[in-house]
């Protein structure tokens, strides 16, 4: 099968022009079909453009609120506001992202000193495990950069709990080669479906749902019939929503825009002076290059926001470059640059009592 989505634009324009394909189907058909992982896309394709915020959250709710109630809608505000919560909670509880970064390096120890766990992990990412399913998937994520929400879950459930690998080879496995790679959506998910996120709590592949919602291509054999939750210590502080300082900054800036979000002017109060702007280069962030397909994404992305840097701020340089500090701190000493940029929420939120909505997994809406 081919995948979902075999070609991305990395640009804004090629974000909206999805959106607005896609809103008119964002309500009852999204809630009666978004399970179901076949050919014909029954997601809407935005996450790696929401991940970046190429297109914002708010642009996203409203138009699709513009066609729909929110009753009809709630299930696709629902993944909107995932990405949005794990996004925060990683910011608030960073000890996760540490815990995740041990686990990593004690997976890869692991498969040194064990040669029988090294030649299941071998197999499991070339995708020759002789399960049909998770073996179709490697190829499609391989090829697309795309896996849908549904079929995540099978294949993390799949790799942790059938062929007992380390979960986070796992979540640094699928985060190297998804195009809407998030560091927060992915850990968390991943630790969701081996017990750590909602602690106890696990998530199981199982055959008969494969099958169902794959309409008939797969029904794996051999899948585990029993999950058990991993434990950890509890955290030394509990999950906290940062202070934020909204207040204008006094005088001219240096924008400083990363991959991280690339529509910085949504963000920005009214009447700032904007005196310089660098885009700094693409990071890995896990100490693993990202796949080509991830990486020429990231670029042609970055190529993009540099050229509407450009419209939106015609008095300001707009240089690209690494993200290096002696750079920035010379680069805004040039420009005048006495402040730095506001810090601002993570997510441009619309007119929605966010505490209404209690989502179900973080998926690739």
């Amino acid at each position: 099968m081919s995948s979902l989505f075999s070609t991305w634009t990395a640009t804004r324009a090629a974000g909206l022009a999805r959106l607005d394909a896609f809103a008119p189907h964002a309500g009852r058909a999204y809630a009666s079909r978004r399970n179901h992982a076949v050919e014909a896309p029954t997601v809407s394709g935005l996450s790696p453009y929401i991940r970046r915020r190429m297109v914002t959250e708010r642009e996203v709710l409203t138009r699709v609120l513009a066609r729909h109630d929110e009753a009809s809608a709630e299930k696709f505000i629902d993944e909107v506001f995932w990405r949005a919560h794990f996004k925060g909670r990683l910011e608030g509880q960073p000890e996760i992202w540490i815990r995740y970064r041990a686990a990593l390096a004690q997976g890869r120890a692991a498969l040194e000193r064990d040669p029988a766990l090294a030649r299941r992990h071998a197999d499991a990412v070339a995708g020759r495990t002789g399960i049909d399913a998770f073996d179709a998937w490697v190829t499609e994520l391989a090829a697309s950069g795309y896996l849908h929400n549904h079929a995540r879950m099978w294949f993390a459930s799949i790799w942790s709990h059938t062929l007992r690998l380390p979960w986070a080879l796992g979540a640094a496995f699928m985060h190297a080669r998804l195009l809407d790679g998030d560091p927060a959506a992915n850990t968390l998910s991943w630790r969701w479906v081996v017990g750590l996120h909602t602690p106890g709590k696990t998530y199981l592949a199982r055959a008969d749902n494969i099958e169902r919602y794959t309409e008939g291509r797969f029904r794996p054999r051999g899948l585990a019939s029993d999950a058990p939750p991993l434990e950890e210590p509890p955290f030394a502080q509990p999950w906290t929503t940062p202070a934020l300082d909204l207040a204008p900054p006094d005088g001219p800036l240096l924008l400083l825009v990363t991959e991280e979000d690339l529509t910085p002017k949504s963000l920005l109060p009214p009447g700032v002076a904007v005196a310089a702007v660098h885009v700094a280069d693409a990071v890995e962030i896990d100490g693993q290059p990202r796949s080509g397909l991830v990486q020429d994404f990231a670029r042609q992305a970055l190529n993009d926001v540099v050229a509407r840097a450009r419209l939106a701020f015609p008095d300001a340089p707009v240089d690209r470059g690494p993200l290096d500090v002696e750079m920035l701190a010379q680069a805004a000493l040039a420009a005048g640059v006495r402040t730095s940029s506001p810090r601002t929420r993570p997510s441009d939120r619309p007119g929605i009592d966010w505490t209404r909505w209690r989502p179900s997994w973080p998926c690739a809406a």
